[in-house]
C-alpha cells in the first residue's frame, strides 16, 4: 500500500542511463504516441517515445498522469506504466475502458501513433525493491496487471535468481491482459510461474485453468511458499480488500504486502501541519493566485482547488484526493491544512509546494497559479 510520498524515479537500470541526466526524458517534454496494440475488449497498450529521442528513467510499478485533450477541455487521467525502465526507449500505459470512463475510451477512440500528448510522472511509491533480490508473488484483476507487467518485464530483464509467481484473475479468459507476455516469459525462464483464474468460460473456446472467484485454498495451491514472498497487489478495490482478508486470515506478515491503489486510503492520510489545526467552517478565509492575478473570499474549510475552479481557474488535477501528486503547486505565503495520501514528498512541502486539492486555507493564503 503506498505509505509514503511520490517520488522521481531512482535510476534502477545501471550503466544504461548512467552517462548523462540531460539525455533522459522530462515531463517538460510531450510524449509522442509510437504505437497502440488492443489487448483484450476495450483495452489496449499505448506506447511512447520522447520526440527529443530522450530515454526514460523510472522504477517498476510507478505511474503517468496523462493529460488528454477530450472535447470540453483537458482530462487528467493516472495510469500505471506497464513497460520496464530496463527498455527504456519507450514507456508504455495498458488501459481499459469502463462504462462510465471518458478519458480511457478517447485514448482507445482517438489517439493514434504521430500524436502528441502531456504527461506528467514518472512518481508512486507501488515500486519493486530493485536493490535486493526477493522472492515475489504479483496478485492481479483485471488492468491491475500493469504493474505484473512492468515489475515481471524488469526481473526478466535483470536475468537473475527470479523467483516470481504470478495470478492474474479476469472474468473471461479473452479478458485477460498481457497475457502473450506473460506466457512468453514465463516459457523462457522456469522461476517465473503464472495461474490464471477466471470467473466463466468464453462460448466456443477451451479453458483448462482455475475457475471461480480467487480464494485462500488457490493461494495455497499456486503459491505454497506465500508466507516466504513478498506481496504485490493490484486491482479492482473490492478485489484488493478480499484478497487483504485473505492473506490476514492466513497468517500473513502485511508489512511485507504492497498494495496499488487510486483511491483515497483515508486511513493512512498524512495531515499537515499538526493533528491540532482543524479548519473552521465558520472561518473566513481568501486565497491569492498570483499568477492570474485573482484574490478570492473563502471559508477554512473549501479547498484551494475548488476556489479555483469556482474563480475560472485551471490548476491540473487528477485523483482530488492527494494520492497522484497532479495539483502540487507553490504556496507563497501564508499557512494551509494539507491532509494528503502520499502524493507530494517531505523535500517538495519543505520547499513550499502543496496539493491544492487537499490543502485548506488558514486565514490569507497566496499561490503561485
Amino acid at each position: 500500500m503506498r505509505k509514503d510520498s511520490p517520488k522521481r524515479a531512482q535510476n534502477p537500470i545501471g550503466d544504461l542511463t548512467a552517462n548523462a541526466d540531460s539525455s533522459l526524458w522530462v515531463d517538460r517534454e510531450k510524449l509522442e504516441c509510437c504505437s497502440v496494440v488492443p489487448e483484450a475488449p476495450d483495452a489496449a497498450t499505448f506506447s511512447f517515445v520522447a520526440p527529443s529521442g530522450n530515454l526514460f528513467k523510472f522504477e517498476p510499478g510507478q505511474f503517468l498522469t496523462l493529460e488528454l485533450p477530450v472535447p470540453g477541455g483537458p482530462l487528467y487521467r493516472t495510469y500505471t506504466i506497464s513497460s520496464s525502465p530496463s527498455r527504456p526507449l519507450s514507456i508504455s500505459v495498458t488501459v481499459k475502458a469502463q462504462k462510465d470512463s471518458i478519458g480511457t475510451r478517447w485514448m482507445l477512440d482517438s489517439l493514434r501513433p504521430g500524436m502528441q500528448i502531456k504527461a506528467i510522472g514518472p512518481a508512486g511509491q507501488f515500486t519493486l525493491d530493485t536493490q535486493n533480490k526477493k522472492k515475489y508473488l504479483f496478485i492481479s484483476a483485471g488492468s491491475g496487471v500493469t504493474p505484473t507487467l512492468s515489475m515481471t518485464t524488469y526481473l526478466y530483464d535483470r536475468g537473475t535468481d527470479i523467483d516470481v509467481n504470478i495470478i492474474n484473475c479476469a472474468r473471461r479468459p479473452g479478458e485477460i491482459i498481457g497475457y502473450q507476455a506473460l506466457m512468453a516469459m514465463a516459457a523462457r525462464v522456469p522461476t517465473i510461474k503464472l495461474a490464471f483464474i477466471v470467473e466463466e468460460d468464453d462460448p466456443f473456446q477451451v479453458w483448462t485453468g482455475l475457475r471461480g472467484r480467487m480464494n485462500q485454498i488457490m493461494i495455497g495451491i499456486i503459491a505454497g511458499d506465500y508466507l516466504e514472498r513478498d506481496i504485490y497487489c493490484c486491482g479492482p478495490e473490492p478485489f484488493m480488500d478480499a484478497v487483504r482478508e485473505m492473506l490476514i486470515g492466513l497468517g500473513y506478515d502485511m508489512a511485507r504486502y504492497n498494495q496499488e491503489s487510486f483511491s483515497a486510503p483515508a486511513e493512512e492520510a498524512e495531515e499537515i501541519p499538526g493533528d491540532d489545526v482543524t479548519p473552521d467552517e465558520t472561518a473566513a478565509a481568501q486565497i491569492t493566485f498570483s499568477g492570474a492575478g485573482v484574490t478570492a473570499d473563502c471559508t477554512e474549510t473549501d479547498t484551494i482547488l475548488a476556489v479555483a475552479r469556482s474563480a475560472g481557474l485551471n490548476i491540473a488535477s487528477g485523483c482530488t484526493f492527494g494520492v497522484c501528486g497532479t495539483c502540487k503547486i507553490r504556496k507563497i505565503r501564508g499557512e494551509v491544512h494539507m491532509v494528503h495520501n502520499g502524493g507530494i514528498s517531505e523535500d517538495d512541502i519543505s520547499e513550499g509546494y502543496i496539493l491544492a486539492c487537499c490543502s485548506k486555507p488558514v486565514g490569507q493564503v497566496e499561490v503561485d497559479v
